[in-house]
């Protein structure tokens, strides 16, 4: 038990505690990357979708310039941030409902981590199949 508990401290300074760098810390910040680049897509397809008010002609060049492999790449990179911003987003919600499954975070967190990765295969491959496909 006391092996336990010394393992669970943190060292604290004049700012808090700081940790050290273990999954609960990098599966926070993933999180919070992910959020902010679901946010900055959804405003510019804000910013985007208003320009249907400028005429066809304004919108289409902006879609145009969609139709580039880069963008495609941010697609999958988008999909990406959605698909782990979503199963991190259960994986928080289990903590918050059952607080016994805090006992098992870091076995939640490399569950998370695993169907990420396992949904992101082949999603990456369907999408650079079609970007391939598309432009060369």
């Amino acid at each position: 038990m006391a092996q336990r508990t010394r393992r669970l401290q943190r060292r604290t300074t004049e700012f808090g505690t700081l940790y050290k760098g273990r999954e609960g810390q990098w599966s926070w910040l993933a999180h919070r990357v992910t959020g902010v680049a679901i946010i900055l897509f959804l405003f510019a397809h804000v910013v985007d979708t208003a320009l249907v008010g400028w005429g066809p002609d304004a919108y289409n060049r902006v879609v145009r310039v969609y139709q580039n492999p880069v963008v495609g790449l941010l697609e999958v990179g988008l999909v990406a941030a959605a698909l782990y911003h979503a199963l991190n987003g259960v994986r928080i919600m289990i903590t918050d409902f059952w607080p016994k499954a805090a006992d098992f975070n870091r076995q939640l967190i490399y569950g998370t981590t695993g169907l990420f990765l396992a949904s992101m295969v082949p999603i990456t491959i369907i999408m650079i199949r079609h970007i391939l496909k598309e432009h060369f």
